[in-house]
């Protein structure tokens, strides 16, 4: 049994607190918090009607470890879920070091002034956590998370050595709006916004954002156009897998998105610098198309169709050449019956809540910093199944 935090009450943040009220004999106390209590009492009633499951919630700027630090020690804290911006990764991760708390986020630590971050700023934290004798788990979402755990599977239980690895993620859902996105608007159009980047030959190799597209087909779902990009679980595979002699990311997008999306890159809607809009106020025109844009969560009101993520893994077994895909199909109608989220929240709060679980149990324990890719993958897919994500292998035959 484990007293645990979510941070964030954004899409995720529900989908992770009603999985952790629906494996309430290990999560016994259930606290969650975000910088708007409202959003959190909402999560919580929906949660009391649907599952007779009480949480707690507080309000709680997370930019301050200070604040963190209260709220863990209020309520007696073993294992902190960050579901919030990746802005707030850092000062959270100092709180849990402080209290010697477990830690898990779902996505790389970001600064509001460089989008183009990598894990450096966590993983120099190991020593840190090692000596607080707790552990941090980074990047416990789908992609990142899912898509590295599914890298080890094959490793582990497929191939004798990896030689590639390509990650697909395709959102085949449609929310009858002509342009949103799926998750936070800031984060999601910045990372966009970036160069693609890959791994071949044993170097990092760079292009321009959209440069490389390719048609790809998705298991189940068809045939979409998919766009190389840079995905942060991609710096963490090559690290663990040095071997690997290539190692891509690519992401579908309609034809509609990438209209509206070229459109505003054009009249430099994108850019972070903050302009003064009237006298004495200043914001970035990327923030301020964040708020212009639906909130991620109206999306589910429509939302119809399913995602598609997975990850095709070339390599070796008893010296032949072996291609397996690995993936998960996702339903949006299900996940917004079951908490109320579409999938793009769903895939990412059910895969954080199992990495907590695992950790709360110590099936997945080492103190320090670890990515996901670190530990064995069986147990996570074995929760995968009972959560509401299975899994598939298919072997790709050539």
């Amino acid at each position: 049994m484990a007293n645990i935090l979510i941070i964030g009450a954004g899409g995720v943040g529900r989908v992770a607190a009603f999985k952790a009220a629906m494996n309430n004999n290990i999560f016994k106390n259930i606290t969650l918090a975000s910088r708007t209590k409202s959003k959190c009492d909402a999560i919580a009633k929906d949660i009391k009607d649907k599952l007779g499951i009480e949480i707690k919630t507080y309000a709680l700027d997370a930019n301050k470890k200070e604040n963190v630090i209260e709220l863990i020690k209020k309520e007696n804290i073993e294992i902190v879920c960050n579901v919030a911006l990746p802005y707030q990764n850092l000062p959270i991760m100092h709180a849990c070091i402080e209290t010697s708390t477990a830690y898990l986020d779902t996505a790389l630590a970001e600064t509001e002034d460089n989008p183009d971050t990598y894990y450096d700023l966590q993983w120099a934290l190991d020593e840190d956590f090692k000596k607080a004798h707790t552990m941090a788990l980074l990047g416990c979402g789908f992609d990142p998370g899912v898509t590295s755990i599914m890298v080890k599977y094959a490793a582990d239980y497929l191939l004798d050595e990896i030689e590639e690895v390509e990650i697909y993620d395709c959102n085949f859902g449609s929310h009858g709006r002509h342009f949103a996105t799926n998750f936070d608007p800031e984060i999601n159009l910045r990372e966009l916004n970036l160069p693609g980047k890959y791994w071949e030959n044993g170097e990092w190799k760079t292009t321009k954002p959209f440069e490389i597209q390719i048609k790809h087909n998705y298991p189940e779902c068809g045939e979409a156009t998919s766009i190389l990009i840079w995905h942060e679980e991609l710096e963490s595979i090559v690290k663990h897998f040095p071997n690997l002699k290539s190692a891509k990311f690519y992401m579908c997008f309609s034809d509609e998105y990438l209209y509206h999306f070229n459109a505003l890159k054009n009249v430099g809607m994108f850019s972070i610098e903050p302009i003064e809009i009237c006298d004495g106020c200043k914001i970035s025109p990327l923030q301020f198309l964040a708020k212009v844009l639906p909130d991620p969560q109206e999306l589910v009101k429509n939302y119809k169709g399913k995602t598609n993520i997975g990850v095709i893994v070339k390599g070796k077994k008893d010296g032949a050449d072996k291609k397996y895909y690995i993936y998960n199909i996702c339903d949006h109608e299900k996940a917004i019956t079951e908490t109320g989220a579409h999938c793009v929240s769903y895939t990412t709060g059910v895969p954080a809540i199992i990495g907590c679980k695992l950790m709360a149990k110590k099936k997945w324990w080492d103190e320090g910093v670890k990515n996901v890719e670190e530990f064995d993958a069986k147990p996570f897919f074995e929760e995968m199944e009972k959560q509401g994500l299975p899994i598939k292998v298919v072997e790709i035959k050539e």
